[in-house]
């Protein structure tokens, strides 16, 4: 028996959450025709010839054999639709409403996957974001392509069944083949080639602040002559920070998932992105005709490093300033406003002039008085505020280079204890929405930072120092890092002018 007229359901992604999406199959009398309707871009549009090739593969008979009007309207019809995972809920849409498979329940089951012309699924991005859609709805299943899997069985509760083909898919539904549930198998992270911090000679002081930056989840920006180990240490930095937790995984997998970058399963270590001087606006902050998270949110609970920041455009490091201070960036359009996560430690290296020499002891500058104002200039007084940490890395003697003394401590050392302090702060923190020191509110900072009596005392030294409100807090916080450190319990006099030191500065 014919129904005519059938609903099956897919998601469609808005930002880094899904969308249900109502794929409406309906056959009318007429000529042939095969129209999608319901805003859909061109891929989308190109699917009625991967759907009719794969029908036919698959044994069954294709729209482009019917002598009927086939209309597929994807509801709702103002949302933007675009891509090809929708190939799989159009092609057994049509199959119901032509009675060639058996009625199933259609209503506790999402569909997903690119169809080859063969009928073979391809696999998607999103299928993370889109699987925790389907537990939120109460959906029971998930049928996606079996690359995709792994990658949506990290949501519990939701049954995932991987699917090679469109004849598999058919099989299922009509109960002629069990397909086990797929259970999460977490992937072995693949291990970075970076740079351990005993293999960096010298600059202690600068070492000394990467490992505050990454215990409290600060910013830091180093000031410096070309060569001196800035980068180098940026990158080593990703070798002292902790693991990302469980929550922190499907946080950064959802993100990375959305802009098409997830090799599959969870992620676990924390990224680090370095987008390049010539990146335009959308390709650091997010956004476009679809839109789609950027470098800023790409760096979701890790590292932003931006080297050379002043030859960045002066748009991209003003747009900074907001998701530096609330840990999102939003995207306005003009049907609304997407909200991205973008709780990232910011790490910015720069030289102190255009040729890169004010200052040195050992090579003269070349630039004028105006050049180099000019050139720090270009760093705002707002931007410099909401970085914690701002130090000078000086050039490095020869004879330090060549000492062959074995250093300590080393990177799998310091990121056992930067996890430990992390779980501190995650005690501290356990009823607030917050994981690090560097994400308290000024509230917060005046009630969970303790100052002991002598550090109350050197506060009051500080009014000459003209720190703005917000640069006072962001001093906390970084002073109760260095107490984390220590493993103190309050925030001393030391602590403070050590943090204190962190933001002098002669220039910048």
């Amino acid at each position: 028996m014919i129904k005519n007229l059938s609903k099956v359901y897919s998601a469609e992604l808005e930002g880094i959450n899904a969308q249900l999406i109502e794929v409406e199959v309906d056959l009318n009398v007429g000529l042939h025709a095969f129209n999608i309707v319901g805003l859909a871009d061109k891929a989308l549009n190109e699917a009625k010839e991967r759907v009719n090739s794969a029908l036919k593969n698959a044994g069954v008979k294709p729209p482009n054999r019917e002598n009927r009007k086939i209309t597929i309207n994807l509801a709702p019809a103002d949302v933007k639709k675009a891509g090809s995972q929708y190939d799989l809920a159009i092609a057994l849409g049509y199959l119901l409403s032509t009675g060639q498979i058996k009625q199933f329940e259609a209503h506790d089951k999402i569909l997903l996957g690119e169809l080859a012309l063969d009928g073979r699924l391809r696999p998607i991005s999103e299928a993370l974001n889109i699987a925790q859609l389907a537990k939120d709805k109460n959906f029971e299943y998930l049928l996606l392509p079996k690359e995709n899997a792994n990658e949506a069985a990290v949501v519990k509760d939701l049954k995932v069944i991987p699917l090679e083909n469109l004849q598999e898919a058919i099989d299922f539904l009509e109960e002629r083949k069990e397909i086990i549930p797929a259970v999460f198998n977490p992937l072995e992270a693949a291990a970075s080639a970076v740079p351990d911090f005993s293999e960096i000679k010298g600059q202690e002081n600068a070492k000394r602040a990467m490992i505050i930056a990454a215990a409290g989840g600060h910013n830091l920006l180093m000031i410096g002559p070309p060569g001196v180990g800035k980068s180098l240490l940026s990158q080593a930095m990703v070798g002292i920070l902790p693991d990302l937790s469980l929550q922190e995984a499907i946080e950064v997998t959802k993100i990375y998932s959305s802009a098409g970058l997830n090799p599959g399963g969870l992620m676990s270590i924390r990224p680090f992105r370095t987008p390049h001087q010539t990146a335009s606006l959308i390709a650091v902050v997010g956004g476009g005709t679809y839109p789609k998270p950027g470098e800023i949110s790409l760096a979701h609970r890790g590292v932003l490093f931006l080297d050379e920041v002043p030859e960045f455009q002066k748009n991209i490091l003003e747009s900074l300033r907001q998701p530096l201070e609330s840990g999102v960036v939003h995207v306005a359009r003009a049907k609304g406003t997407l909200a991205f996560p973008a709780k990232f430690s910011l790490i910015a290296a720069m030289n102190p002039c255009p040729c890169g020499f004010y200052g040195d002891d050992e090579k003269p500058c070349r630039c004028t008085a105006y050049e180099v104002i000019r050139y720090q200039k270009k760093i705002s007084g707002p931007l410099l505020d909401r970085i914690d940490l701002q130090i000078k890395v000086p050039r490095v003697k020869i004879a330090e280079l060549r000492e062959n003394k074995n250093l300590k401590p080393t990177s799998p050392e310091i990121k056992k204890r930067i996890h430990a302090i992390r779980k501190v702060q995650e005690k501290r923190f356990k009823d607030l929405k917050i994981k690090t020191n560097s994400e308290m509110s000024a509230k917060q900072a005046e009630e969970l930072i303790q100052l002991e009596p002598a550090a109350e005392n050197f506060l009051k030294t500080f009014d000459k120092a003209r720190l703005s409100p917000r640069g006072y807090y962001r001093l906390l916080k970084v002073a109760r890092t260095i107490a984390d450190l220590e493993e103190k319990e309050g925030v001393s006099e030391g602590h403070l002018a050590e943090a204190f030191s962190y933001r002098l500065r002669e220039e910048v």
